[in-house]
């Protein structure tokens, strides 16, 4: 198991993924790549964009650079996270430096905690040393990988559809 940088090898995975996730009635918005993917002209040109976004091209308005990663386990795509370079007031109160999703079939099974495991390591790569990373105060199993990695609780924040968030600090030397 292993973090890669989003690649064509993986498309039947992914598109997997995105089935499961319709079943539910979810989108892939969990990993920032809904629009992306549906505004791509092929699957190729979806990867390309992903990628790009660590140099901060093909972000919708108020994004900052960010990186993806996917989690694979062979040729199978288990999750994405996105890694953000730096933080807006409004990821500082709500979203945090990382993001995480875990395809619904592979939930459970300590991907969620391998997943930002493998992320903290490569947020300290660029430069980040003190982690943002936030929650849905019901998620108890976020918070569980969460404080499990090292997240020390920095209080609460509500979104404006009123959704109240956990606020962590996940610090790496």
């Amino acid at each position: 198991m292993k973090l890669v940088l989003p690649s064509i090898e993986y498309e039947e995975s992914f598109r997997g993924y995105l089935k499961e996730l319709e079943t539910l009635g979810r989108s892939a918005t969990e990993v920032d790549s809904e629009t992306l993917f549906k505004q791509s002209s092929s699957f190729e040109d979806f990867v390309t964009k992903l990628r790009a976004g660590a140099e901060g091209k093909f972000l919708p308005e108020g994004y900052v650079p960010h990186t993806t990663y996917w989690l694979v386990e062979g040729e199978r795509f288990i999750g994405g996270v996105n890694i953000r370079h730096r933080l807006t007031d409004h990821l500082r109160e709500i979203g945090g430096h990382i993001g995480y999703a875990i395809r619904p079939s592979e939930r459970g099974k300590g991907y969620g905690n391998k997943i930002l495991e493998l992320a903290l390591p490569k947020a300290k790569e660029l430069g980040i040393i003190q982690v943002r990373i936030t929650c849905n105060e019901d998620n108890i199993a976020s918070r569980k990988i969460i404080e499990k990695n090292g997240g020390v609780f920095d209080g609460t924040a509500t979104t404006p559809d009123g959704t109240i968030k956990r606020r962590y600090w996940i610090t790496k030397k």
